[in-house]
């Protein structure tokens, strides 16, 4: 491959990964809700939800690299909720193609993949932190909605409260 192809390939898939700031979180879009937050912009918002309270003994560039990862696949995917029919073959098998061809070429191709694996299953201190982080964040942008619009979003509160199990993280949000 010359220089110029993989520039042209690195672009172009830089390109793609960056319409993540283009993909809306489905979730808000069945409420009186204007403007609702983007997948990336929730991405951003768990990194500094990591930057500001992981724990000294986690790594933190893996939390924020997993934070920033975790829903990369939806570029391609979509925002898919509770709410929407299962793709063909599982949302985590459709998940998992998208993020292989998002990553085909790259370098880190296979650290990154493995990294985004460790968060679905889990696997890891900071897997399960950053499983936290995306809870929490929810959570608290459901309590931004709710007194910004006016609008009943226990649902989102009530499935945080639920699934936020690091205690910390969980008194941060609403009681």
């Amino acid at each position: 491959m010359t220089e110029d192809s993989t520039i042209i390939e690195d672009r172009n898939r830089l390109l793609e990964c960056l319409r993540l700031k283009q993909v809306v979180r489905a979730g808000w879009t069945r409420f009186p809700i204007d403007n609702p937050e983007t997948v990336a912009s929730h991405s951003w918002g768990m990194a500094l939800l990591g930057l500001l309270t992981c724990p000294k003994d986690l790594n933190l560039e893996k939390v924020l690299t997993l934070a920033l990862i975790h829903d990369l696949a939806e570029v391609i995917v979509g925002d898919l909720t509770p709410h929407d029919p299962e793709p063909e073959g599982g949302k985590r098998a459709a998940e998992e193609k998208a993020i292989a061809q998002l990553l085909d070429g790259h370098p880190r191709s296979e650290e990154l993949q493995s990294l985004w694996q460790e968060f679905e299953d889990r696997t890891s201190p900071e897997g399960l932190f950053v499983a936290g982080l995306d809870k929490l964040d929810m959570g608290l942008q459901a309590e931004i909605y709710e007194n910004d619009f006016g609008v009943n979003l226990d649902e989102f509160t009530n499935a945080s409260r639920r699934m936020v199990t690091d205690s910390y993280l969980s008194s941060l949000l609403k009681p």
